[in-house]
């Protein structure tokens, strides 16, 4: 028999989406829970929403968020508050945009109890829901989360090995049990971080623990952004913690350049030239790149307009990349949600 689950949700300002999140919960099959939302200080009617909600359905509950201390982001407060509200030993933390389908926590639940011989029991597990795009800045940014992913971060040694530098996952959707919650010390372990969905499984890798990510596309959607303000501060806020270090950057660079962009000038360069030799290479360096983005489209159900103009898309996010370093370097705030931190 599979543990109940309390599916813990932060919410600011999101009374256009907190009502579809709940609902989305409160369809799920096989799986005792309970659905918390964190009021984190809106001055929109997320707080209406939700008891209006809790009045129809015993298993909602609100609870509104102390003052933000000192050192902490906002999402990483509101997660530990709720994880110390939570009656159940296990916690799904899911983001108010995100819609699970009927079999999503069964399923993820069900993964973080599989017992496998000589291998210990998961804490973490975590997946990538299906990533809906409606503007034009989300179909061209939006998918390149999963071609970066794929590309960089072997999913067998993610899968397999404790190492906390092939630890991944998705803030969207995370599940852990409570006590290596606990015990690493979960959201308050990584207060002042931007990305808890790549800090919170390095987290518990670092205390022995062992951690998974799933492909949730047909089991969970969410659109992050609506619109490309919200794309480049929204991937701008993740960068810092990602690609954009002084040490990962000048890489990503060199490999999503030569290997992306590179590949389309040389073309159309040498075909004007009418080199066949170095012509052929270099059609065959795009059409790779291309091959593999196709493949993503289809497979994740992401944008064929944004897999078309993929060169450009990569030129997009390295840019983003390096504005997020330069940014971090001069100590510009992160702004996010009408709160303004500081990065170190």
């Amino acid at each position: 028999m599979l543990p109940p689950v309390s599916v813990i949700i932060p919410a600011r300002d999101e009374q256009d989406s907190i009502g579809a999140a709940i609902t989305s919960v409160l369809a799920s099959r096989g799986v005792e829970l309970e659905v918390i939302v964190l009021d984190d200080g809106s001055t929109d009617r997320t707080a209406a929403v939700v008891l209006a909600m809790a009045e129809e359905d015993l298993r909602v509950r609100l609870a509104t968020a102390p003052s933000l201390p000192r050192g902490w982001i906002g999402k990483q407060h509101a997660c530990w508050v709720l994880a110390c509200e939570a009656k159940h030993d296990v916690f799904c933390f899911l983001d108010a945009d995100v819609r699970a389908e009927p079999e999503a926590i069964y399923r993820m639940v069900s993964e973080l109890n599989v017992v496998e011989r000589d291998r210990p029991e998961r804490a973490l597990v975590s997946g990538f829901p299906r990533q809906e795009t409606g503007t034009f800045m989300e179909r061209l940014l939006i998918p390149l989360i999963h071609f970066v992913l794929l590309g960089f971060l072997p999913l067998p040694a993610e899968r397999w090995s404790g190492l906390k530098n092939f630890a991944t996952g998705c803030g969207q959707f995370l599940m852990v049990r409570r006590e290596p919650y606990l015990a690493s010390g979960g959201h308050s372990a990584i207060r002042a971080s931007m990305h808890d969905g790549l800090q919170l499984p390095r987290l518990f890798r670092r205390h022995g623990f062992r951690t998974s990510v799933y492909d949730l596309t047909r089991d969970a959607s969410c659109r992050m952004y609506r619109n490309a303000g919200e794309v480049w501060r929204g991937l701008g806020k993740n960068a810092t913690e990602g690609m954009a270090s002084i040490s990962r950057i000048p890489v990503f660079t060199l490999l999503l350049f030569a290997g992306q962009v590179l590949p389309i000038f040389l073309v159309v360069s040498v075909w004007t030239r009418q080199d066949e030799s170095v012509f052929g290479l270099s059609l065959l360096a795009l059409a790779s790149g291309y091959g593999i983005r196709f493949i993503c489209a289809w497979r994740y159900r992401q944008s064929w307009g944004g897999a078309m103009l993929h060169p450009l898309g990569v030129l997009v996010i390295l840019t983003l990349q390096w504005y997020a370093l330069f940014g971090k370097a001069a100590r510009r705030p992160i702004r996010w949600k009408e709160r303004a931190y500081r990065t170190e």
